[in-house]
């Protein structure tokens, strides 16, 4: 055909006599000469290629299934590569894929293929993309899909995982416990601080109320001292000789039949006699009576 149109996502490569005529046209109408010239249209959009489950060998000699995609697509700088370096570069990648895959597997051991997915990801894609630029071909990414070990190390990682997950789970229990148990001793020292401050302060306002009551104590006696001191000041003798014989009446009533009076009593009682001589005008009495 003479005329041609060109997507936005495609570039056409043009033969003429079977000698390339680059560089590759862009979009939109693109004219040929028929005969003449050969055109072979290149997409330049992102594609994947799905590369079936291949059995490999770890390098501890273990035996997996690795299954994965490819994401690739041709370089817009370079599509003529594509056309002049490589009559099929899907299959080529493909094949290319598969015998990488066992080169880097083969580098591994069988843990680090199961525990280290992305760097076996990164390092087929450096790969991949090494080999493939010459074609005009970009590996964009690596995929691993499924990657199945051996049934026997398939069970023994599943009792490894159990394993793991009842250490977890004992391990959760004991950090539980002792979170608990330092929770217990926590709220056990808070009330025991509570508690011995209460108690402080109710020795406190106790000492307090002891220390107001002996005071008040202290003050009431000075009051009756000051009271009985005062009226000691005014009292005469004779008030005094009628306290006196005020006692030796109650004295009287009592079963006792002997009683000690003191010499002041005798001082006293001679002085209320002479004073109430002096008001009867008689004589005192003689001494000896």
């Amino acid at each position: 055909m003479a005329i041609n149109v060109v997507k936005q996502y495609e570039r056409m490569v043009v033969f003429r006599w079977g000698r390339y005529q680059g560089p590759p046209r862009g979009p939109g109408f693109r004219w040929t000469w028929p005969i003449l010239e050969a055109r072979k249209i290149v997409d330049l959009r992102e594609t994947f290629m799905d590369i079936p489950r291949q059995t490999c060998i770890t390098k501890d000699n273990a035996p997996i299934g690795v299954d994965f995609l490819i994401y690739l697509r041709v370089m817009e700088d370079n599509p003529e590569a594509t056309v002049l370096q490589a009559a099929d570069f899907v299959g080529m990648a493909r094949g290319l894929a598969t015998t990488t895959l066992r080169a880097v597997v083969g580098d591994m051991d069988l843990d680090e293929v199961l525990s280290k997915r992305d760097q076996v990801n990164l390092v087929l894609r450096t790969k991949l993309d090494e080999a493939t630029e010459a074609w005009g071909v970009k590996v964009t990414r690596v995929e691993i899909r499924e990657i199945d070990p051996p049934r026997e190390v398939q069970e023994a990682m599943n009792r490894q995982m159990a394993a793991e997950r009842v250490r977890r789970a004992t391990v959760t229990e004991a950090e539980g416990e002792r979170q608990a148990a330092i929770t217990r001793a926590e709220g056990s020292k808070q009330a025991n601080i509570l508690q011995a401050e209460g108690e402080r302060q109710a020795a406190i306002l106790r000492a307090e109320g002891n220390r107001q009551a002996a005071i008040l104590n202290a003050e009431g006696f000075s009051n009756a001292l000051r009271q009985v001191n005062e009226a000691a000041q005014i009292a005469d003798s004779r008030t005094m000789s009628l306290q006196y014989f005020d006692t030796l009446k109650q004295l009287g009533q009592g079963a006792a039949t002997k009683f000690i009076f003191p010499m002041e009593f005798t001082a006293m009682l001679q002085s209320f006699v002479s004073g109430m001589g002096g008001r009867g005008g008689g004589a005192p009495p003689p001494s000896g009576a």
